[in-house]
């Protein structure tokens, strides 16, 4: 006893392997040996009450919780070290680990034991070659079998059964939504859910902004911040196109700027980014044709679509409408995030090909021939010389007698185009009809690199950052009465609905897709509290005409990866192993 130390030796502290143990792991010696005194085997497996520090008998100084001990006759049997072997194997099982812990009888050990091994695959030492690579399985045994034998209440009922404590009552409390949270459970009180959010979030509040000095977060704020930089610069241009500049860039600027801080600061789950999506977009552009074709103020409307829509998701919020969400499988958040990024990519494949169509690349250019690539102003002939306009150039100050005026006093071949052809003249020449190559520049920017080498050091000062409203006469605050028929606010509650069906899902379907068990996200999820600032920012930015924003879906998955967390020390060949989102 006097070689067992609580105090670990220097040796265990610098094992290397520790960084590879997880927080709170707990040892399984496995101790195997020969002896002289012994005629038969003797075994003992056992399970200390609590993890004790056993000195040197772990090569890492982690508390031992179980004992396993084989001493057998010397000489007599060689497979002691295969038996130790194969109980080592046992304990690192996840399954048998667990009955492992709660086994009450040595029946329950040996039933876990035959669970364990209908699972393994045996390979007979003879009958195989061992220079050909044994192909993994096609598809891995589910554990969902055994762990229904492996289920809580079984050990209550008989020895002989794999499993701990507890009652079959616990099973059948357990939400159909388990997978996704406690946060969708229906609650049945008026704002219930939204309590239950804010209480989770109180804990973790200051948590979210000392993390966020952390180098991984700060790199993490880069890459967001350029992700939204573009998603803001798309949409914004696409928004311009669809609405008349009533919004664009400078508007998306700002309500991005204006939502994504609201939301960080008081939204339930902070790994969530607010954006304009495409479904908005569509919805925007169909508005905006309805109202100039009915001769509508669109602003207005749009002002009270807006305030109706925030009212539905305030109301959808206090009674708890967000545990449907429970119902939807992976194919409906699969499929709605599809229809986002296909929107999102094929306005994009849109855009370049008009600008091809537009301003197409000569493919016909030949530079052995560039001598002769020119364009030049030719002057009418006499006869179209006396009806020529001679005030248009000379102004009617300057004109004095048109008999008198010749044509010749002009230098056609200093005229511009427009000049060469509003005086009468002809543009000859293989340049004349030249266009500026934009399409083959807007290509060039669409990966990133004309922007890289060109645009970034006049980005400050270009038109990426606009001062003053996209359109002009237009307000930053929209009056929500005086320009349309009054029956027009209570109408506007219909497409209100619309907006609000398309916001619940793609800000939902988002969220469940963020909040994946697979994630192992520790600050809990805010289905009602996010929900509800989306509601109150569909009314502010209404009053302000600005994009109305929604979770993101490409953007919000691709912040959680960039926050992934990884185990720092590997075996070699071996993937590290992921531990979570920080």
């Amino acid at each position: 006893m006097n070689d067992i130390s609580i105090t670990p030796s220097s040796d265990q502290l610098k094992n290397k392997f520790m960084k590879k143990i997880p927080r709170d792991a707990e040892a399984s010696n496995v101790l195997i040996g020969e002896v002289d005194f012994l005629d038969k085997p003797f075994v003992a497996f056992v399970r200390l009450a609590q993890a004790t520090t056993l000195g040197g008998l772990t090569e890492v100084p982690v508390p031992t919780r179980f004992l396993f001990i084989l001493l057998g006759p010397h000489g007599k049997v060689k497979s002691y070290t295969e038996i130790g072997r194969a109980i080592a194997t046992l304990m690192v099982d996840d399954l048998f680990s667990s009955v492992a812990y709660k086994a009450r009888h040595r029946e329950d050990l040996i039933a876990g034991l035959d669970e364990f091994l209908n699972e393994v695959t045996v390979l007979p030492p003879g009958e195989w070659d061992p220079k050909i690579r044994i192909e993994p399985p096609k598809k891995v045994p589910s554990a969902e079998m055994r762990k229904s034998v492996f289920s809580l209440n079984e050990l209550g009922q008989a020895n002989g059964t794999a499993g701990g404590g507890g009652t079959a009552a616990d099973d059948e409390e357990m939400p159909a939504a388990h997978e996704l949270g406690e946060e969708l459970t229906f609650t049945g009180r008026f704002c219930g859910g939204l309590c239950l959010d804010i209480k989770r979030k109180l804990p973790w509040l200051l948590s979210d902004f000392y993390e966020g000095f952390h180098i991984q977060s700060i790199s993490a704020v880069i890459f967001i911040y350029l992700g939204c930089i573009t998603n803001a610069i798309t949409f914004g241009g696409l928004l311009g196109d669809a609405t008349d500049n009533y919004q664009g860039v400078m508007e998306s600027f700002l309500g991005t700027a204006l939502a994504g801080m609201v939301f960080c600061f008081f939204g339930g789950q902070p790994l969530i980014i607010l954006s304009s999506t495409g479904p908005i977009l569509v919805f925007e552009k169909l508005l905006y044709e309805f109202c100039k074709t009915n001769d509508i103020d669109y602003m207005e409307l749009r002002l009270w679509i807006g305030l109706h829509s925030c009212l539905q998701c305030l109301i959808l919020v206090a009674s708890d409408a967000s545990y449907i969400i429970k119902y939807m499988t992976r194919f409906t958040e699969e499929g709605f995030s599809s229809l986002i990024s296909f929107i999102f990519i094929s306005d994009a494949i849109k855009k370049m090909v008009g600008a091809f169509q537009y301003y197409p690349i000569n493919m016909n250019f030949k530079p052995d021939y560039i001598t002769t690539y020119k364009c030049e102003c030719l002057p009418p002939d006499q006869g179209a010389s006396m009806v020529f306009n001679s005030s248009a150039l000379l102004g009617p100050d300057n004109f004095t007698d048109y008999s008198l005026y010749n044509f010749t006093v002009l230098d056609w071949s200093q005229l511009s185009k427009n000049e060469c052809l509003k005086y009468g003249g002809a543009l000859v020449g293989k340049s004349c009809k030249y266009v500026p190559d934009l399409a083959l520049m807007s290509f060039v920017l669409f990966f990133g690199t004309y922007s890289m080498t060109i645009s970034l050091k006049k980005f400050k000062t270009s038109r990426y950052f606009p001062t003053k409203p996209t359109r002009p006469g237009r307000d930053w605050v929209v009056m929500p009465i005086g320009k349309n028929p009054w029956w027009m606010y209570l109408a506007s509650f219909v497409p209100a609905l619309l907006v609000t069906i398309l916001i619940f899902m793609d800000q939902q379907i988002t969220a469940v897709i963020v909040n994946r068990k697979e994630n192992k996200l520790k600050k809990g999820c805010g289905y009602h509290l996010d929900m509800f600032w989306v509601g109150i920012l569909m009314a502010v930015c209404s009053f302000l005409c600005l994009p109305w924003y929604v979770a993101a879906t490409v953007i919000s998955i691709a912040h959680i990866d960039s926050l992934k967390m990884e185990s720092e020390c590997s075996a070699p060949g071996e993937q590290p192993q992921f531990l979570g989102v920080r």
